[in-house]
């Protein structure tokens, strides 16, 4: 039993791009609280299957649901399996995001939009075809997660920097939208988390022009024991916030 017991026994949750990386960990720290959780990805099967089965394996209740968060009727489909699934959804991660470095020089309007619609517009998706369900429960939460870029700038970057500042209105914009029906939302910032990369792909150029004060990387479970933190019992008071999860990295 994890030392913080279940904390979120009987919730469930929907955590998209949770494939991998710190979605993978925000999806197993849910369920190490108990929570059940739907694990999605926008199109890899097997690593959605994959998280499922190691939360089965250690005694939670998952469904791994594939569907772009940018489309609307994919995000309606997810909604409808958890509910047939679960019965309810009382807090949501819009982690999915599709991110690219890219001279704006070489960036089509095509590839302005995918970043866009993945990062910003799959968040508003997710809290719609969720809303009903969160606001039932007088509990929910609703957890976005940003990135460091979004508040420093990022060489190569202006579609992924723009969507994550974007994500700070959301969240302000839906607290105090959703405050009457006691649903929170914040807003998670990592920035300088030791996650792999695909072979060959480089390290993102902002990440060089900050250090942690430690000197060390965070882990994408730093990252998931906030989250799980924002939609457990002890934080219902905190909402419209932007919690910046780096290491003192702007301090250095």
């Amino acid at each position: 039993m994890n030392a913080r017991g279940e904390d979120l026994a009987g919730r469930v949750a929907i955590v998209t791009g949770a494939g991998r990386n710190i979605g993978r960990a925000i999806a197993l720290e849910l369920a190490a609280g108990g929570a059940a959780v739907v694990v999605n990805a926008r199109a890899n099967r097997a690593q959605a299957q994959e998280v499922a089965d190691a939360i089965a394996a250690a005694g939670g209740r998952a469904l791994a649901v594939t569907g772009d968060v940018a489309d609307a009727a994919a995000v309606g489909a997810m909604v409808d399996a958890a509910l047939a699934r679960f019965g309810r959804i009382d807090f949501l991660v819009n982690n999915a995001a599709a991110r690219a470095e890219q001279a704006l020089e070489d960036m089509s309007y095509a590839d302005w939009r995918r970043v866009l619609d993945s990062i910003l517009d799959g968040s508003f998706h997710c809290v719609k075809a969720c809303l009903p369900q969160l606001k039932a429960g007088g509990a929910g939460a609703i957890v976005n997660i940003g990135g460091m870029s979004g508040h420093t700038g990022a060489k190569h970057r202006v579609h992924v920097t723009t969507a994550k500042a974007g994500l700070v209105g959301l969240t302000r914009g839906l607290a105090q939208d959703l405050a009457d029906a006691r649903v929170t939302v914040n807003l998670v910032v990592p920035g300088l988390i030791g996650t792999p990369r695909p072979p060959g792909a480089p390290e993102p150029q902002h990440h060089s022009r900050h250090q942690t004060l430690s000197g060390e990387r965070g882990r994408p479970e730093d990252v998931a024991a906030c989250v799980r933190f924002l939609c457990g019992p002890g934080a219902r008071y905190i909402t419209g916030q932007t919690i910046h999860l780096n290491g003192g990295a702007y301090l250095g």
